[in-house]
Formats: C-alpha cells, structure tokens, sequence
C-alpha cells in the first residue's frame, strides 16, 4: 500500500478557506451521484451505495454483477489534468493543491486496482459527462452489467445428461 501523502511545509490558505473546501464537498450523494443512480433506476437497475467494505467506498454496487461505479468530481479526481494542474500552478497555494489532487488520483488507481484483483468491474465516470449525457454514462453501464452477467452465466453443458 502507498504511502499518506506528506504536507510538510504546506499549509492551506487559511484554515477558514480550507474548511470551507471540505465542507463544500461533499462524500457521498452528490448532485450527479443522484442524477446517475436517479436514471438508472427509472431504467429499473436495483443497486447498493456507498459501501464502506470496499476500498474507495463505491458510489453505486451491483453486487450480483460485480460492477462498480465511481462518479469522480473533475475537479478534486484530475480531469483534464495537465490543463487543470498549469492553472493550479498559477494559483495560491499551488503546490498544496496539485499535491492534494495527484494523491487523489494515485488513490483512485490503487483502489481500482484492488477492487479489479478482487473480480469486479469498475467503472469510474466524471461528474461533468453525468451532467452532460446521463442516457450515455446509463448506457455504458448497461453494457457493464450484461458483460458481466455473461462472465458470470455458467457454461451451458451441451450435449450431456446432467445425470451422468
């Protein structure tokens, strides 16, 4: 397992701007969190939330499937991240920051690692692309779970007597 990141020498803004960062962001229920999960069970998909017995705590669980799925906010996961990371630079407080987000996508990494060895299949979508096309992030999904439902269906036994 990775190292906790070190913030030696790095310090917030201001205790009052870093406590409104935290507070801002949310863990769990997030708005496309809601929309996601939302659609998918107007779709009639039946899921699990935010398991706290797997690493990254999911956002949504198939449990049947073995699918997993992360909705990432694009600013605090690293979309677009050589663009954002030239902003932060730029920014108070920088390296702070870019240290702070880095060390967040190296945990996505590591969790999707896990979970992967571990038999699911995770999907990890952006909240910016919930926003945009929930039907599309719906649909991959969709796609998701059959693959997996037929991994998971046992071969059909062609041409014997299950009796012998």
């Amino acid at each position: 397992m990775a190292r906790a990141p070190r913030y030696h020498g790095l310090t917030p803004s201001s205790a009052r701007a870093s406590e409104a960062a935290r507070g801002s962001s949310r863990k769990a229920d997030t708005k496309p969190e809601l929309l996601l999960r939302r659609a998918l069970w107007r779709k009639g998909f039946r899921y699990r939330k935010n398991r706290a017995d797997l690493p990254g705590a999911p956002d949504i669980v198939f449990p049947r499937a073995r699918v997993i799925v992360f909705v990432d906010g694009d600013f605090w996961h690293g979309r677009d991240w050589k663009t954002r990371k030239a902003k932060l630079r730029q920014g108070h407080n920088a390296e702070y920051w870019i240290r702070k987000i880095e060390r967040n996508a190296a945990r996505d990494w590591e969790q999707s690692r896990e979970l992967s060895a571990g038999g699911w299949l995770v999907l990890r979508v952006w909240e910016s692309d919930v926003h945009s096309n929930v039907g599309e992030v719906v649909r991959r999904v969709k796609s998701a779970l059959e693959k997996q439902a037929h991994l998971l269906t046992p071969p059909v036994l062609k041409g014997r007597d299950l009796a012998d």
